[in-house]
This record gives structure tokens, sequence and C-alpha cells, in this order.
């Protein structure tokens, strides 16, 4: 199977600007980019879907360079219903920063670039005279995100968005030979903004895929349990909740997270499939998924330690967890049951924990002073290391 055969199998190849994309990665040696504006401080599994790209292309000899948008990030990108906040500098830089970090670490030490440093001297007049005179305004509206917001209103901050992303994919073209743009089919608009600016100021032709967005089956946007998102970041996610969030994936959509989301071979995965469709019950499939993204994310050793907590308390062993009774009815607070049960030596220290993020119950991080433990039975977590089986009274 060549690697465009493998990138169609596994769902990750949406639009392309030209049929040649397919001879150019089976056979070419290619420099292409991905890139994130520096919007939060973590990545989530949105990003995770798309910059395992990075990767994969790496493994067949292409050259990945990953863009954080220092520039762009001070505009945002048009989003289909109203206007980004905008970021301060400070925070933009520091955002940089540690996603640039988490970047290397997550998915190797590949090329690294921020917009910001080609960005900040180009003036207004050269940039309109340099960029904007090569962008109709008619193109310009007709990009599916552009026209959505038109009813309500855009900013000519965020209609400038699609020049600067253009610019970025002009100058890594010039500068380091860079032909291929890769991004999630949303930006669309705005790789083929940049594939046009090339062809008109240089004369010569680049490249551009998308990727589809990773959904639900019901199509909606994949990546968020109970509303919040799951993040790369083990302090905003911790290695179990994110274990757990693939574990639980729908039945409907596991084959298809096994192929955007690991690099198991297709053999393996179709073997999980049949496994999948004739014993459903074993979940072979699901954990296979839950703990091969973990381990990439998180590293094997804790890949290991969630799925054996998760399978402790799935089976109801519990054989490598302490269990506690308490003394304590169901339905009370879990600052008097961490109390109760001797995670925290008062109330003001179980209020501390609670505040600084440092208590899940069954994997779920607690953030709510007022959060009432309503089940028998509890898995209680302190910080990384100190998990607890609490049995209430009924």
């Amino acid at each position: 199977m060549t690697l465009f055969e493998e990138l169609k199998w596994r769902g990750l190849i949406k639009d392309m600007t030209s049929p040649e994309i397919e001879k150019l990665l089976n056979e070419g040696k290619v420099t292409f980019y991905i890139g994130t504006d520096p919007t939060g401080d973590s990545l989530h599994i949105g990003h995770l879907s798309s910059f395992l790209i990075c990767n994969r292309l790496a493994k067949y000899g292409h050259h990945p360079i990953i863009l954080v948008g220092g520039a762009t990030g001070l505009i945002g990108d048009p989003r289909p219903s109203k206007e980004r906040e905008m970021i301060t500098v400070e925070k933009v830089n520091e955002n940089v920063e540690k996603l640039t970090r988490q970047l290397k670490k997550t998915f190797g030490d590949f090329e690294f670039v921020n917009n910001y440093e080609w960005s900040k001297d180009v003036d207004f007049i050269s940039f309109l005279r340099d960029y904007g005179k090569y962008f109709n305004v008619n193109y310009m509206i007709n990009k599916d995100i552009v026209r959505r917001r038109l009813d309500e209103g855009i900013t000519y901050t965020e209609f400038s968005y699609q020049i600067m992303q253009a610019m970025d994919f002009y100058h890594l073209y010039k500068e380091k030979n860079c032909v291929m743009q890769v991004a999630g089919q949303d930006q669309w608009g705005n790789i083929t903004s940049g594939v046009d600016l090339i062809r008109k100021k240089l004369g010569k032709e680049a490249y551009a895929f998308t990727m589809p967005l990773v959904t639900k089956k019901d199509g909606t946007k994949f990546g968020k349990s109970e509303g919040k998102a799951i993040w790369l970041d083990p302090e905003q996610t911790s290695p179990y909740e994110f274990y757990q969030f693939f574990i639980n994936s729908e039945d409907e959509m596991v084959i298809e997270y096994l192929k955007r989301f690991t690099f198991l071979e297709r053999d393996e995965i179709e073997a999980l499939e049949k496994s999948h469709k004739d014993k459903p019950e074993l979940r072979e499939a699901h954990k296979a998924l839950a703990f091969e993204v973990t381990k990439f994310v998180h590293g094997e050793e804790e890949a290991i330690k969630a799925k054996e907590m998760s399978e402790d308390i799935f089976s109801g062993g519990n054989a490598n967890m302490p269990v506690v009774e308490s003394t304590l009815n169901v339905g009370v607070g879990i600052l008097e049951v961490l109390v109760d049960t001797g995670f925290a030596p008062s109330k003001s220290e179980a209020r501390r924990l609670v505040e600084q993020g440092g208590i899940s119950l069954d994997g779920e991080r607690v953030t709510d002073l007022k959060t009432i433990v309503d089940k028998e039975e509890v898995t209680i977590q302190k910080g990384k290391k100190v998990f607890k089986r609490v049995v209430m009274k009924k």
C-alpha cells in the first residue's frame, strides 16, 4: 500500500488542489507545513488528529514544518458564529512557548517556525501593495467562512486573516522550498488562497490538501466530555480521564478513530474490526484505541496505569486500589467526603485541593466545591498517584 493509499484508507484526505499530490506523496521527498494559532495554552484532541500527519509523512521521508502562529494568533481566524475576542500580546507569546514545547514533546522535534518573525516588519503600505493587490474581494467573500458571516457582519481584521495565512505559505515556499500545506477541511479557503498567491507572485505551483474533521456519529464535533475539551496537557486532562474518553468512544465510530488516531497497521485494525463485529462485548477495539492514543500522548507508563485503573474499576475487583468505608451517607458534599476518608485533614485543605484541580471522581476532575457524591461506590483520585475506592453508607 502506497502512502497515498494509506492516507485514503485512514480517511485522511478530503480535498486536494491537484491530482499531482498523489505522485508527490508517493514518490517525492516533500517539505510541507501544518499550523495552529496559539489561542490557548494547550492542544486538544482535535489538534492531535491533525498533527499526526507530520509523523505519518515523516515516516516516508517527507519533511514537516510546524507553524505556531504568533502573528495570526493576534488577529484570529474567523469563526462561523462571531468574532473571536482579541488576546493580549503577552498571552499570545506565552501560549506560543507552551504550545511549541507541547508539540515537540508529543509529536517530535520537527522544524518549528513562528509567523510573527516574518510578519512583524511588514508595514501597512507594503501589505496592501505586495499582497493585498493579489486578492480579489469577490473571491474572498465567496470563501465559506466569510460567506456564512456576511449577514451578521465581519470585521476587516477577520477578513484579512486569509491574506496573512497566504503570506505564510508564500514565505515558507520561497525561503524553505515548502511546496505543500496540510490542514483541516475548515481551512480550505485559507490554504487555497496561499496556493493562488504563490502562483500569482512567483509563477510556480504549490499544493495543498485537507483532512476531514473528526466527528461523532451524528456529525457533531468530536473531542469533548460533559462539555469539557479533552486536552493533551496532563494537568488539564489527566491520563486516566484521557484514556476514559477514548475507551468510551461510540461503537459505530471506534474503527474510524483507530484509523485516524493510531499507528496500528491495516491488518491489526481489520482484526480489531472483526472482533468488534463478532464479539462486541469484549470491547477489544475500544481498549486498543484508548491504550494506543494514551501511550502516544502520555507515554507507555501512564497508559498502563490508566488501563489498569480502568480495568479495576470496570471489573469491580479493585485489585490494586485500597477500599475505604465512609461513615457518611450517599448525598453529602465532596469536601465532607474528602475529610471523612482521609484525603484531607480538614475542610479547608479539602477546599484547597478541589480549587487547585487535585481531586477527581471516577476519572472526572471536580471543579465545583458543591459537588455531591451521589453513588454508593466511587473512585476518588488525589493528584496523580493516590486512588481510593470509597464505599458510602446507604
